[in-house]
């Protein structure tokens, strides 16, 4: 008896020391840089961030939750690459940046993702007044259906009210896009 409660507290203190262990690690912020909040294509991020005066945690923080940074990553509703534009949003862009020759399976080249879907979000960002709510849920839910939500509730441009966005996944997306930029903003804060 004795000694079956002396291996019942080894293997307690065991699991206890292996919790603490996992957990440390896991919320280092090593690990979280390496695995859960990577930044990759930082430098084309920035390049194009810049160019189109948009952040550039916000537009690493899309892709996070576009496409988990699957550069072929394609949605069940034909959304493509890191940034899942839609074709025909991806076409209508390509058209108004006078980008020559633009297919749709470009998308899945990464800069191409990213230098189209940067673009987009700095038109959403000049059409909603730099209100990353009303960007955001553009992005996911069609910048007609931003419009036509602020005409039928009476949305000011200062709209922040994410609960109140009519399309469940829509306002699922803006938060996590906001979660994700604010990990990312704590993470990458240099």
């Amino acid at each position: 008896m004795r000694r079956a409660q002396a291996c019942v507290k080894m293997l307690m203190f065991f699991v206890a020391i292996v919790t603490i262990c996992g957990y440390t690690l896991y919320s280092s912020i090593w690990f979280q840089k390496k695995y859960v909040y990577p930044f990759p294509y930082k430098e084309i991020i920035y390049r194009y961030a810049l160019e189109n005066e948009v952040d550039p945690i916000l537009v690493i923080s899309v892709m996070r939750t576009e496409s988990k940074f699957a550069s072929s990553a394609k949605s069940p509703k034909g959304a493509a690459g890191l940034m899942q534009m839609m074709p025909e949003t991806a076409s209508w862009v390509a058209q108004q940046m006078d980008y020559a020759d633009f297919s749709v399976e470009q998308l899945n080249d990464p800069e191409v993702s990213i230098r189209l879907g940067t673009w987009y979000l700095a038109s959403l960002k000049k059409e909603f007044k730099d209100n990353e709510v009303l960007m955001l849920a553009g992005y996911n839910g069609g910048r007609g259906n931003v419009k036509q939500w602020m005409r039928q509730y009476e949305w000011p441009a200062s709209f922040t009210a994410i609960d109140q966005i009519p399309f469940k996944e829509t306002r699922e997306y803006v938060g996590k896009v906001l979660m994700n930029k604010q990990h990312y903003l704590e993470l990458y804060h240099d």
